[in-house]
C-alpha cells in the first residue's frame, strides 16, 4: 500500500467519558483512502500479522485479549470474525456466542455465564454478542429483567434511570478488574444503516442458502431500530474507558468493516511487546543434548 494507506484510530476510537450520538458516526466511511481490491489486500496482510501474533501471544503465556462485538442484526459479525480469525491457530482462540440466557443462567448474576467464557492468559477470547446484551436488549424490553429474579426489581416501574446507570458502573467495574489482571479489551461496535438492513434482510429471504439466518424474530425486532439506537448511544457512552475501549466502526461495507476491525486488533496487540519466551541456560544445554542424542541416532 506505501503511503496511499492512512489509517487513522482516532475515526474510529470513542473516548473515555465522551457522550456519543451515532448520527455523528457514518455506517458508510466516505473518506476512505482505498479501495476494495487494495483494502482485500489489506485484510490478508492483517490476517497473516494476527497469526503471527497469536503465535507469540500463546507462546509468552502473560497476557489474555477479549474482543467484544456488538450490533444490530445483519451488521456482519459473524462474517467478520470468520474472515480475521481465519489465520490462528484454533488452540488459541476460543469464540462464544451467547444467546438468551438459560433458566441455570438466569440464577446467577448476569456475568456468571460471562466469566465462564472468558480467555485464559495465552488465549485471543471473541464474545458474539456479551454482558452487554444485560443493557441492550434488557433496556429495549425491560420486562425481561424480571426473569433474573433480582431482589429490588418487583415490576417493570423499578427497572428504572437509577437502575441502568447501576449497571453501567457494573460492567466498569468487571471489565477493569480484567483489565488490571492483564486482559487486553477492545470493543466493537458494527454500524449498519437501517436500509442496509432492510436489504440484508431481504437477501436472507430470497436465497434459499441463507433462509436460516432469518427469523420473525428479526423483523419484530427491527421496529424497535431508534430503541436500540438509543440504547447502545447509552452503553457505549457510560462504559467506553481508557482500559476497555469502543470502536464504532461503518458496517454497510463488509470489506472495509473487516479491514479496519483486523487492523485495530494488530494494531492493538502490538502494543503489547509480544516476545517469545528465552529459554534459561541450563535448559538450552538440555536442549543441544537432547539434539545430539537424537543426531546420534542409527
Amino acid at each position: 500500500m506505501g503511503n496511499k494507506e492512512k489509517f487513522n484510530i482516532d475515526n474510529f476510537i470513542v473516548n473515555a467519558g465522551k457522550k456519543i450520538s451515532l448520527s455523528d458516526y457514518p455506517t458508510l466511511f466516505k473518506k476512505k483512502d482505498i479501495t476494495k481490491e487494495e483494502g482485500e489486500l489489506l485484510i490478508q496482510r492483517d490476517i497473516e500479522e494476527l497469526a503471527l501474533l497469536q503465535d507469540v501471544l500463546y507462546a509468552q503465556n502473560n497476557h489474555a485479549v477479549l474482543i467484544v462485538i456488538q450490533a444490530m442484526d445483519a451488521a456482519g459479525k459473524d462474517g467478520t470474525i470468520k474472515h480475521i480469525m481465519s489465520g490462528v491457530n484454533p488452540a488459541g482462540v476460543k469464540i462464544t456466542s451467547f444467546k438468551s440466557p438459560s433458566i441455570t443462567e438466569l440464577d446467577h448474576d448476569y456475568f456468571w455465564r460471562h466469566y465462564a467464557a472468558l480467555p485464559a492468559k495465552g488465549e485471543i477470547g471473541i464474545f458474539n454478542r456479551s454482558h452487554y446484551e444485560n443493557v441492550l436488549v434488557t433496556k429495549v424490553h425491560p420486562e425481561f429483567v424480571l426473569n433474573e429474579m433480582h431482589s429490588k426489581v418487583k415490576s417493570v416501574k423499578d427497572v428504572n434511570k437509577q437502575f441502568w446507570q447501576d449497571r453501567y458502573k457494573q460492567i466498569c467495574r468487571f471489565e477493569k478488574n480484567l483489565a488490571e489482571n492483564d486482559t487486553t479489551i477492545l470493543k466493537f461496535f458494527l454500524n449498519v444503516s437501517k436500509d442496509i438492513q432492510k436489504s440484508r434482510f431481504l437477501d436472507r429471504i430470497d436465497d434459499p442458502k441463507k433462509n436460516w439466518k432469518f427469523s420473525a424474530a428479526d423483523l419484530k425486532e427491527r421496529a424497535y431500530w431508534d430503541d436500540y439506537q438509543s440504547a447502545y448511544e447509552n452503553a457505549i457512552s457510560k462504559t467506553s474507558t481508557k482500559s476497555a475501549p469502543w470502536f464504532i466502526i461503518p458496517a454497510d461495507e463488509k470489506w472495509y468493516t473487516r479491514y479496519v476491525v483486523g487492523h485495530i486488533i494488530c494494531s492493538e496487540l502490538k502494543k503489547l511487546n509480544l516476545a517469545y519466551p528465552k529459554i534459561p541456560d541450563v535448559e538450552k544445554a538440555a536442549l543441544l543434548k537432547a539434539k545430539e542424542a537424537l543426531l546420534s541416532e542409527k
